[in-house]
């Protein structure tokens, strides 16, 4: 019990219980989870209630608050695929966490658990019926048109054996409770279940907000259902230490952000379809070492659309010839491509009879009451009751399934539309089924300053194991905006929440981490995948690009506030300022003659190529695809970069203001830049990211120097250059004497003991590629070491007096040419690659 509520009088929790119950009206004839019908409080929900008793208003606020910056800070997000305000999906939305989680006592969840997994074992040996003897069919069980109508239904998979021993690794079945309490499957989830990793983003925001009450209750860790999950798959691969890989569809995908959070927890290399290529029967990922055997692929892709040489032709997302890998036994595939077919509407009215077929057993968790009406009986009987009835598309792709994806409620319908209904059932009854209406049960959700009711369904997860199936003490729920408790209503405006399963002891905590026992110990994790490799490169550049266009804007709003600006050298000081940031795109050329307007288009338009919010707008881009690669804390950083430069149509800021933006952004780029040289370790992805960040770094000051060594320029310009380049301390230490080029150019473009010199970058990048793999061992140099030797050889044996603008121009096209040969060699391995990259094969 925490520390505040034992100093409540009994009197005073009475009070607070009254005041956060005093809006909650359950639903009249639905089961409510934290009241009777009598209005007391369930026994499995008053330690909870009592908890949140003791809190008071201001406490909850501000747990709410710890919960909240949990999901934000951590970049919890999800995206919405036909919105019509985005109908591409590519705006993340903030994931919306609910603070109340569901409290289920430990006696009710092993009855849930008993039934989900009798459940995914039905689904099993369904799938292998389907696609191996079709006995069910043989005997008339099972209607084929029930299977063959689902375009889950992959008939290439026809006897192709199961990968590691099983159609399915992993199982999810929709749940809810029905007025009388009792648990109801509404839908099976066999295709690539999502859902497990916000369960787990869920857990940890609330037990970070409320850790005594976590605690206090005793709530069962998800983390073993994990641990068995990967053993599960390591156990399904022919070695014994296997490269898993999670296939995403990529980052516009509506759950990418819960695939890379998965194959960073899990420790799998997220890849996609273009990272993977066929040898031998084989799959391979391409890596920057070549290409490397991948033992285990976790699919988040539609089965169709993983090969698009025997399945989906148009499918971009899969890999040619997977399916041939499959058949000689050489990949395991969780799950099996086809074992979609499960999910469909016609199926589950088979069910029950298919238990008892394939198990001998009834139903321990049955579905929502279904019809088919492909068969005239049960056709029938749907337009004999249709307002008592739902009706949906029987198949996800059918004729039906776009008008009918969503249930829709007969008795809401006018005359005319019910009519149509009836018809199109009559003329289309294969494409349909009728369902009975679900009324939902309701749970706490936190709103106005108090509980009140809402419908809601969960969803529960199994993984197969040696043993059998281990079904996750947990999940999530997804809690409807409306008060509407009917199944059919879920799609509008929903919440999540965590599922607290309790137990009456203390519950171990249980970690990830490998045991003493397991001997495998690496210093460098696995093999950079090419496109991470890209990525990694690219963050590096665009966050270099913005940290350049943001010294640039300091140096001119702070040569504007300065009161000598009106002097001739500061005018053309000013003057070169303003026109680069013209000829790098960061704004108009409109505005160069406006130094405020044109600092603040820079900072903040985005629609401006060049502008420091466009280049951390991409930056961000770029990092949300390697997400599983950075730490909270990196993209923390991330969103405050990006909200500092963000803005919406307002007044221009003043000239203070402008400068305080440009100096806060420059902080968090330098806590950024501390975090990738202190808390990163030192494997391919960081050399690729510092790689990107010293050529862009080379690039930008071979160009801030062309523009202000000018030697018929005033000092100011050089004034600039060591600001530019932060190097105004170092310089003034060395040189008693005014500001001269020749000085100013040894710092900023030779000296290697400057971290900000250009030959501070040069020997840094040819230390970086020295370390990078290499194809060929013949002993000679590959292009991007061949031209860094040669230009840091250049830059050492270079004096001062040899610095002018053909030397810089010079020395930029060869940082050019560096990026360009690293780009060729490690990102574009192509399907067609040379024999040599084929070395190394493991």
């Amino acid at each position: 019990m925490p520390q505040q509520q034992r100093q409540l009088s009994n009197e005073m929790l009475n009070e607070r219980r009254a005041q956060i119950l005093a809006r909650y009206q359950p639903l009249a004839g639905a089961y409510d989870e934290l009241l009777t019908p009598n209005g007391d409080i369930r026994p499995g929900w008053s330690n909870f209630v009592d908890a949140w008793a003791g809190f008071s208003p201001d406490e909850l606020t501000a747990r709410f608050g710890i919960a909240d910056r949990h999901v934000r800070d951590a970049g919890v997000s999800y995206r919405v695929h036909g919105d019509a305000r985005d109908p591409l999906g590519s705006t993340e939305r903030a994931w919306p966490l609910s603070q109340v989680p569901l409290v289920i006592n430990g006696a009710e969840w092993q009855q849930i658990a008993a039934g989900v997994a009798q459940r995914a074992t039905l689904a099993e040996r369904l799938i292998g019926d389907i696609y191996g003897p079709g006995q069910l069919f043989a005997d008339g069980i099972l209607p084929g048109t029930v299977v063959s109508g689902s375009s889950d239904y992959l008939r290439p998979l026809h006897d192709v054996p199961a990968p590691g021993g099983r159609h399915l690794s992993i199982y999810a079945a929709d749940l809810g409770r029905g007025p009388d309490g009792k648990w109801w499957v509404l839908g099976d989830r066999t295709q690539a279940p999502s859902g497990s990793g916000y369960a787990l983003e869920n857990r940890l925001a609330l037990a970070r907000a409320f850790p005594d009450l976590y605690r206090g209750l005793n709530v069962e860790r998800l983390a073993p259902f994990f641990q068995s999950f990967r053993a599960g798959l390591v156990a399904g691969a022919q070695r014994a230490d296997p490269r898993i890989c999670l296939l995403t569809p990529g980052p516009l995908s509506e759950s990418y952000f819960e695939q890379a959070y998965l194959a960073r927890y899990l420790g799998f290399m997220l890849v996609e379809g273009a990272d993977l290529v066929m040898r031998d029967d084989k799959l391979h990922v391409r890596t920057i070492a070549g290409l490397k055997r991948a033992d285990v692929l976790w699919r988040r892709v539609d089965g169709d659309f993983m090969d698009p040489l025997e399945l989906n032709a148009m499918s971009a997302l899969g890999v040619p010839g997977l399916l041939q890998a499959m058949r000689k036994g050489t990949l395991v595939v969780a799950n099996s491509p086809g074992s979609g077919v499960i999910e469909s509407r016609a199926l589950m009215s088979f069910m029950p009879a298919l238990a008892k077929r394939l198990l001998g057993e009834e139903l321990l968790l049955p579905n929502t009451a279904t019809w088919w009406c492909g068969q005239q009986a049960a056709r029938d009987t749907v337009l004999e009751r249709l307002d008592e009835m739902s009706v949906a598309a029987a198949f996800h792709s059918s004729d039906m399934a776009q008008a009918y994806h969503e249930p829709v409620l007969a008795a809401d319908m006018d005359r005319d539309a019910r009519n149509r209904l009836a018809q199109q059932i009559a003329d289309h009854g294969l494409d349909l089924v009728g369902q009975e209406v679900v009324k939902l049960s309701t749970m706490p959700v936190w709103q106005d300053g108090s509980l009140q009711a809402r419908p809601f369904t969960m969803r529960v997860y199994a993984t197969a194991t040696r043993d059998g199936w281990q079904v996750m003490p947990g999940g999530f729920c997804r809690i409807s905006g409306r008060m509407d408790a009917r199944a059919v209503s879920m799609g509008e405006g929903v919440r999540s929440a965590d599922v607290w399963v309790t137990s009456d002891r203390p519950v171990a905590p249980v970690t990830l981490l490998p045991s003493a026992d397991q001997p495998v110990i690496r210093r460098i994790f696995g093999n950079l995948p090419s496109r991470a490799a890209d990525n990694m490169f690219w963050l590096g550049r665009y966050v270099e690009r913005a940290e350049m266009t943001l010294r640039l804007v300091r140096s001119l709003i702070g040569r504007l506030i300065d009161a000598d600006a009106l002097s001739k050298g500061h005018a053309e000081a000013l003057g070169r300022i303003g026109g680069l940031l013209v000829a790098w795109g960061c704004a108009p050329s409109s505005l160069k003659a406006d130094g405020a307007a044109l600092a603040t288009a820079a900072l903040h338009d985005g629609s401006h190529y060049g502008s420091a919010a466009a280049s951390v707008r991409e930056a961000r881009r770029t990092a949300s695809v390697i997400r599983e690669r950075l730490s909270v804390d990196a993209w923390r950083l991330f969103g405050d970069l990006q909200r500092q430069l963000d803005r919406v149509e307002m007044p221009s800021p003043s000239e203070g203001e402008a400068f305080e933006t440009a100096d806060r952004a420059l902080r968090i780029l330098a806590a950024l830049s501390g975090l990738s040289q202190e808390n990163m370790t030192r494997g391919a992805g960081w050399r690729f990211l510092d790689l990107g960040r010293r050529i862009e770094r080379g690039i930008g000051t071979c160009r801030v120097m062309r523009h202000f060594t000018d030697p018929a320029g005033p000092a100011e310009c050089l004034d600039v250059l060591l600001d530019l380049t932060d190097s105004q301390i170092t310089y003034r230490s060395r040189y008693l004497v005014g500001l001269a080029t020749g000085p100013v150019a040894d710092l900023v473009m030779l000296d290697p003991y400057n971290p900000r010199s250009v030959a501070f970058q040069v020997d840094r990048i040819e230390s970086e590629v020295r370390t990078l793999p290499t194809l060929r061992e013949d002993g000679m140099p590959e292009e991007p070491r061949r031209i860094s030797l040669k230009l840091a050889a250049d830059l050492r044996s270079a004096s001062a007096g040899q610095i002018d603008k053909a030397k810089i121009l010079a020395t930029e096209q060869s940082l050019m040419a560096i990026s360009d040969a690293i780009a060729s060699r490690y990102f574009l391995q192509s399907t067609s690659a040379p024999q040599d990259r084929m070395a190394g094969l493991a």
